[in-house]
């Protein structure tokens, strides 16, 4: 499961601090069949990326440290170190911006 929300934290690590400002943007990428729609905010040290699975409507929330990713994906606990981050292939989609 945890292989499905790789590819979008690497672009989160990449998104520039002015798209994660005060109001969270809701963003959509695709992989692997599936579409996510997610938004990012910084809780202190930490970048805290919430969304959905589309089709599903299946729920996840992942907090992304320094070194660690830890979260869940509907009601399963992940956790992976970030050096294992895979980039997008596409980038994300901006739902709605201000």
């Amino acid at each position: 499961m945890k292989k499905l929300f790789l590819p979008a934290l690497a672009l989160l690590a990449v998104t520039p601090a002015s798209a994660q400002a005060d109001e969270p943007v809701t963003q959509r990428f695709e992989h692997k069949g599936s579409s996510y729609r997610y938004t990012v905010t910084q809780v202190g040290d930490v970048r805290v990326i919430s969304g959905v699975e589309e089709r599903t409507g299946k729920p996840f929330t992942l907090r992304v440290g320094q070194h660690r990713v830890r979260g869940t994906v509907g009601s399963q606990q992940v956790s992976f170190p970030l050096r294992d981050v895979e980039p997008l292939t596409k980038p994300a989609t901006t739902l709605a911006a201000r």
